[in-house]
């Protein structure tokens, strides 16, 4: 079975293809030339494609909608060079993010239970109401649970929601208002519910994975671990490797 992983950047790509015995060596700028058994496919102009061993990762850009476009060009993609509605058996938002603290503290991971779209909708006199409450569109996907635990079980990750925003919080205030809306939100990021949107449409299952590299709130770039967290990121991924290469639709 072939794995689509959505990263945002490609630090975060080549963090993921590092596991694989891919990715970069050096700094991890994203600039060096890739490791060996890396295959580049260019789908667009700046959108490059590295496929090491059953793993396509792509760095679709940041935000829900560069990772819909992306992800689902990705697909349909694939679709037509292999003939097959769907050649890929799963698609994996993967990342660094936010966490809710304490429950996700610096460097740990979490594996989506849901992905959840924590600020599609509208404001009301009465507070936010998310897209679902006015009569249309959907604002959370499910990924299979079977594979959640499996995931969070192999990589030692914590499984619970993780939150798509489309502005990073940095307020105390934000912070607290997500959680009252999303009780048991373990992390924010910008581009799973995108990824879950096009997986969607091509029927094929999402999963999002998340290193934590900074607490949600106070925007404090002092107390960011970045590094720390690509590392866990490639970590997670060595360790779940056999779990998704052997994981069928079939098993949920």
């Amino acid at each position: 079975m072939r794995v689509l992983v959505v990263t945002a950047v490609p630090v975060e790509r080549d963090a993921v293809t590092r596991a694989f015995g891919g990715g970069t060596g050096g700094s991890g700028s994203g600039t060096e030339a890739p490791g060996a058994g890396t295959e580049i496919l260019t789908l667009l102009p700046g959108a490059e494609l590295h496929r090491t061993g059953a793993f396509d990762v792509l760095a679709g850009g940041v935000g829900p909608a560069a990772a819909a476009a992306s992800t689902a060009f990705a697909l349909a993609a694939a679709a037509a060079e292999s003939a097959s509605p769907s050649p890929y058996g799963l698609v994996v938002s993967a990342g660094i993010g936010g966490g809710f603290a304490p429950a996700a503290p610096l460097g740990s991971l979490v594996v989506a239970s849901a992905v959840v779209a924590a600020d599609l909708g509208a404001e009301t006199p009465d507070g936010f109401a998310p897209v679902t409450a006015l009569g249309f569109g959907r604002d959370r996907f499910t990924p299979p649970p079977a594979l959640v635990r499996e995931v969070a079980s192999a990589a030692g990750a914590a499984a619970g929601p993780v939150l798509t925003v489309s502005t990073v919080t940095g307020t105390a205030e934000r912070a607290a208002a997500l959680r009252a809306a999303h009780p048991g939100a373990l992390a924010e990021a910008m581009e799973g519910f995108g990824v879950a949107e096009a997986a969607e449409r091509a029927g094929v299952p999402v999963l999002e994975l998340r290193a934590v590299s900074n607490a949600v709130g106070p925007r404090d770039r002092a107390a960011w671990r970045i590094g720390d967290a690509l590392a866990a990121l490639t970590e997670a991924f060595g360790k779940t490797t056999p779990v998704l290469e052997g994981w069928h639709r079939h098993d949920h």
